[in-house]
């Protein structure tokens, strides 16, 4: 790793781009390494207490595993069987499914064979037995046995049994006929009331497949033609913006006037305590209107100056990605990775669902349960999940913070790294995974709280009274204004310890005196930028949407083709979402090293700017500006003006 030959953090100050590197927070990449070790001892753990056998070959209710010799388990029948020859599980009644703890309340066998047609009685049955050597009844009961015991009406499977047919990789007898479900599925899809409206749904995801591809990759292009267009139409879209907010504020306070003039001429006429209340209703609501809009004016006002460097930094960000395409990709890595490690997750979780010691139930039939402090190996796998999950994001957004860091900080573009997206991921591996992992802490410690706030409203919903309701969702609020605070905040410490090479609280420290300086640019970026880019998801949703449409309409095939519609509809909004999120990064990446160069820099000879002949001419006319106002310390001026100790230091 890099981290061992290097030297402490120090305690340096001073911005110096790129200058040097050492390591950041390394206790917290040990800790982190130590979680993952964690991590895969529970997988190994689970593999090696059988965990896996069980969850791929299947297991019986006596416990026995399908496909081998099993160990007895002391005080129930019919374990510890041969079962070499019987590699499938069999349930007698497959359709009764216990909604509430999420399993099938049914006997379960090992069998040799799959019942591959419908049996309709026990001769059925038992000629299926004889004929395959595949007993589907009880292990005690001989096939002979069949039509004679009276006790196969409880240890036979109950009839009809359905067509059924082995699940690839995991040995479980499924029914093909998937109506047997409908009580499964309408509980998952509640607008779903007959068993038919689902077979047209699924049939016309099926038979719409290729045009569903094809309307996901018509998202994929428009997403990437808008990231290259917005560059050109930034000043245009967003003073349209604004023009389409001031007149439809104004137009609202207008309409609710002219009502209330016109409701109070009416009710002058008839005197009833209806037309009373309407009117002093209508009074308050164009009173509000009035009130809003004329403070929306004032934040416009004042804030005007500040829309036109939300225009200047969108133009660079088109820049940036024209001198580092490979940021276009970071969403596809970093979904291909969380792909990877959620894979992993489920399979270690369906492992630990089948782990541990078999114990009999009030049946006389055996599960698998975790005794002592094993059980709790699950509350560790699911702070696993959200630890190493905002990780992998954090990780992605370094590595852009470091990319936009070094275009910005490198004066003459031609002498830019071969690739600046390798080289950052290079700095972070070397240097700063650790500050990566105690800021992906910290979000994970707020995620968890929340997370058991909203499973407690969850199972008590319908129960609790109107207060404790309320307090709840005033917490689950309150922590996810929270963690998008700290998440904000923690990119913006990325992008410092990107620059001057800190540990996570120096940076984090730096960012916040930053963006505390230049407060209402941050809310000007961050109202107007994020506006902008949330009308591009939009507009590709809408075209993606319309051209599945018109593509859809004049399809005769398809009964119902609205669930093919809505498919496409949703991956074109995670598209673009990934695709402008990665812009509106590079956007506040942009943003930060923006202010700390007008900081720590005037123009003057050794202390020239770093920022884009766009951004250069933000600053001149903005300086133009004050002296034609003739007010040099107003907030402009603030905030433009290099800092003291920045000069000194420089």
């Amino acid at each position: 790793m890099g981290c061992c030959s290097s030297a402490a953090q120090s305690s340096k100050r001073e911005w110096k781009p790129l200058e040097d590197h050492s390591c950041t927070d390394v206790p917290w990449l040990l800790l982190f390494i130590l979680f993952c070790i964690g991590m895969g001892f529970i997988c190994g753990f689970s593999i090696a207490t059988g965990a896996a056998a069980r969850l791929l070959s299947g297991y019986d209710s006596y416990g026995n595993i399908c496909g081998q010799k099993n160990v007895k388990v002391e005080g129930v029948i019919n374990s510890g069987l041969d079962l070499t020859h019987k590699k499938y599980v069999f349930f007698l009644d497959p359709c009764n499914i216990d909604l509430a703890h999420q399993r099938i309340k049914s006997l379960a066998l090992c069998v040799s064979a799959c019942p591959r047609k419908e049996l309709k009685t026990l001769a059925d049955i038992q000629k299926f037995a004889e004929t395959n050597g595949s007993t589907l009844c009880s292990y005690e009961l001989l096939p002979s046995e069949y039509t004679t015991d009276p006790r196969a009406a409880k240890l036979c499977p109950k009839y009809p049994v359905p067509e059924s047919a082995p699940i690839p990789f995991f040995h479980r007898c499924a029914p093909v006929n998937i109506s047997c479900y409908a009580k499964f599925a309408e509980a998952l899809i509640t607008f779903v009331s007959d068993s038919s409206v689902l077979h047209r749904l699924i049939s016309g995801v099926m038979t719409s497949k290729e045009i569903i591809m094809g309307l996901c990759l018509l998202s994929l292009v428009l997403s990437m033609i808008l990231m290259v267009i917005i560059r050109y139409i930034s000043r245009v879209l967003v003073w349209i913006l604004t023009i389409l907010v001031i007149l439809g504020s104004l137009g609202g306070t207008g309409v609710l006037w002219w009502l209330y003039a016109k409701q109070r001429v009416s009710a002058s006429a008839v005197e009833t305590q209806i037309a009373k209340d309407n009117l002093q209703a209508l009074l308050i609501y164009a009173i509000s209107a009035t009130v809003f809009t004329v403070i929306l004016f004032l934040i416009m006002l004042i804030m005007r100056k500040r829309v036109a460097l939300t225009i200047a930094l969108f133009h660079v960000a088109g820049k940036v990605f024209i001198h580092l395409p490979l940021l276009v990709f970071q969403p596809f890595w970093t979904f291909f990775v969380l792909i990877l490690f959620w894979t992993y997750w489920i399979t270690v979780l369906l492992f630990l669902g089948t782990t541990g010691s078999p114990v009999p139930n009030e049946e006389g039939f055996v599960e698998f349960r975790m005794l002592g402090p094993l059980k709790y190996m699950w509350w560790y796998h699911v702070v696993g999940l959200i630890w190493i999950s905002e990780f992998i994001l954090a990780c992605q957004q370094m590595t852009v913070a470091g990319a936009v860091v070094t275009y910005y900080f490198t004066r003459e573009k031609r002498n830019l790294p071969f690739t600046p997206i390798l080289a950052s991921v290079n700095r972070l591996v070397c240097y700063h995974l650790g500050t990566v992992a105690k800021g992906s802490f910290i979000i994970t410690l707020v995620k968890i709280p929340r997370m058991i706030l909203i499973y407690i409203h969850t199972q008590l919903k319908g129960k609790e009274n109107a207060c404790a309701r309320c307090m709840l969702k005033a917490c689950i609020c309150c922590l996810w204004c929270l963690e998008k605070c700290l998440t904000y905040l923690n990119q913006n410490a990325y992008t410092a310890t990107a620059i001057n090479s800190t540990n996570f609280c120096t940076s984090a420290k730096d960012a916040f005196v930053i963006l505390v300086e230049n407060a209402l640019r941050v809310a000007a970026i961050n109202t107007v930028g994020d506006f902008m880019l949330f009308l591009g998801k939009v507009l590709i949703v809408c075209s993606t949407g319309l051209a599945g449409i018109m593509l859809l309409n004049y399809q005769r095939d398809y009964t119902i083709w609205v669930l093919p519609l809505i498919i496409v509809c949703l991956f074109a909004f995670l598209v673009a979402h990934c695709f402008l999120s990665i812009y509106e990064m590079v956007v506040d990446v942009l943003f930060l090293c923006f202010a700390i160069d007008t900081k720590y820099n005037d123009g003057s000879p050794g202390r020239e700017f770093y920022m884009d002949k766009v951004l250069m001419e933000f600053v001149e006319n903005s300086r133009k500006s004050m002296k034609e106002a003739g007010r040099g310390g107003g907030a402009e001026g603030r905030e433009l003006k290099p800092m003291a100790s920045g000069a000194s230091s420089s």
